[in-house]
């Protein structure tokens, strides 16, 4: 009578903290309390011959079940049971439940203060594909999947070494989420990598579903626009970085790694740079800073120029623009956010739209509307003209989180533009300087090695070096 109470509170408790029972009814009725309501989840008593007797428990969707029915299989043929005890033991429970919930299946012997779990997870999972975000012309065309074993291979495979460090972390209560933080020893900087332990030791919350979760809960400056770690859906990239002393976060369930620290000037360089040659990166590079400035600032300055200082445009385009305006019932300004708000709200429906029709949606109306806002005498062509443009130099950004503070800036110059004129596109681009120069990234200075300045300014930051000459300045 005391043992079924003892096995009633058992089976009423929370799994935390209690231990393997050597008697299998009371590790079956603690599984069962633990998993209780969980309809995927198998509790399988079985008896070979005078053994003594096991049980298995496991979580059918996770698991292979041919793999595990060719183990009782065995078991059973042989009269041994101790082909379950070949595998990894735990004593507590809260590990056990915890292993059974990442695809292992546990084995409980009879009489054993242990319980033996096997790795045989088999569940769907996308397959390895091109990358959809930072796709590139030359270089690896494979990206990271949800699945992490998956995603830590494909790292592995790139830097055959074994200071190629994995650290196991586990978040979320509610999601108990594995994840890892990835290094190279003896590259890394210490001082950097105890910084990024002890704040992910600081994360205390229920989900952990994506990699975008730890970015928001470990970054410096939450509050600013500007991301202070990088994220990548490419292998290439995480390699690269880890080489240069860099740290990844890699986590369970998310096809993007985060790299850290981040500067301003890693979310301007593409994949593809070191694998053309350093003559055409070079150009594109400028091409790609030049473009980064049109798209911040040429609406704002056009505003600027128009309603204050008409003086500084040549007459005849003056001229053109003023016809371009004749009869318009809105000043420069609101049309050019009016404009502005139409394009980017085509931009993320085209985003949010299924591919099969969302370029076409954001293409096609964005003519057609632009089109009839001329014809109907709202918007001038001139405006138009601005801020397709600027959309366009917007689509230059290797790295999507770094374009969008841009575009997010764009409308607060624009008004100083409109109110103040250049003096106020002034003010808002010394402010944003300012900003920049002030923020760090796990100690490192964003705007580094520009400001302050490095010997890697001219090596690999506006210009990409030729390979020779770089593995000699090292």
């Amino acid at each position: 009578m005391k043992l079924l109470e003892g096995v009633a509170v058992l089976a009423q408790a929370d799994t935390t903290g209690s231990v393997v029972s050597t008697a299998i009814s009371i590790n079956f009725s603690t599984l069962q309390a633990a998993f209780q309501h969980c309809s995927d989840f198998t509790l399988r008593p079985l008896l070979i011959s005078d053994s003594p007797s096991v049980l298995i428990a496991y979580i059918q969707e996770l698991t292979d079940t041919v793999k595990l029915e060719a183990i009782i299989t065995a078991a059973v043929q042989k009269h041994d049971i101790e082909l379950f005890t070949k595998y990894e033991p735990l004593t507590s429970i809260s590990e056990v439940v915890t292993k059974i919930l990442n695809g292992y299946t546990a084995f409980f012997k009879e009489g054993s203060p242990q319980a033996f779990v096997a790795n045989l997870g088999d569940y769907e999972q996308r397959s390895i594909t091109e990358p959809s975000n930072e796709s590139s012309i030359r270089g690896p065309r494979e990206s990271f999947t949800e699945s992490l074993s998956t995603n830590l291979s494909l790292i592995r495979r790139k830097i055959r070494n074994p200071k190629l460090k994995f650290e196991t972390r586990q978040g979320g209560t509610l999601s108990h989420t594995e994840y890892i933080v990835a290094y190279l020893e003896d590259t890394v900087d210490p001082q950097l990598l105890n910084e990024i332990r002890r704040r992910l030791d600081t994360i205390h919350t229920e989900r952990l579903l994506d990699s975008g979760e730890i970015e928001e809960l470990i970054e410096d400056k939450p509050f600013s626009l500007f991301p202070q770690i990088q994220n990548t859906e490419r292998p290439d990239t995480v390699a690269a970085s880890l080489m240069e002393g860099r740290v990844a976060i890699i986590v369970d369930g998310s096809p993007n790694a985060l790299l850290l620290p981040m500067t301003f000037w890693s979310g301007f360089q593409a994949a593809e740079d070191h694998y053309e040659r350093f003559i055409y990166v070079t150009i594109v590079r400028l091409l790609r800073l030049l473009l980064t400035v049109a798209s911040g600032l040429v609406p704002s300055i056009y505003v600027a120029l128009t309603t204050f200082h008409p003086q500084m445009i040549p007459l005849n385009l003056m001229m053109s623009i003023a016809a371009a305006r004749e009869g318009l019932p809105f000043p420069t300004v609101i049309e050019t956010l009016l404009m502005e708000l139409m394009f980017e709200g085509l931009r993320e429906a085209g985003l949010r739209l299924p591919k099969a029709i969302g370029s076409a949606v954001s293409i096609v109306g964005a003519l057609v509307i632009g089109q009839a806002a001329v014809e109907a005498g709202f918007i001038s062509a001139p405006v138009v003209m601005i801020v397709a443009g600027t959309g366009i130099a917007s689509f230059a950004f290797p790295s999507y989180s770094l374009a969008l503070p841009f575009r997010i800036l764009r409308f607060p110059l624009l008004i100083a533009g409109g109110f103040l004129g250049l003096y106020g596109v002034a003010i808002g681009v010394s402010v944003i300087v300012a900003h920049l120069v002030t923020l760090k990234s796990f100690g490192v200075p964003y705007l580094k090695p520009v400001a302050p300045i490095g010997p890697r300014m001219w090596k690999d930051t506006f210009v990409r070096m030729h390979k020779r000459f770089a593995q000699e300045r090292k």
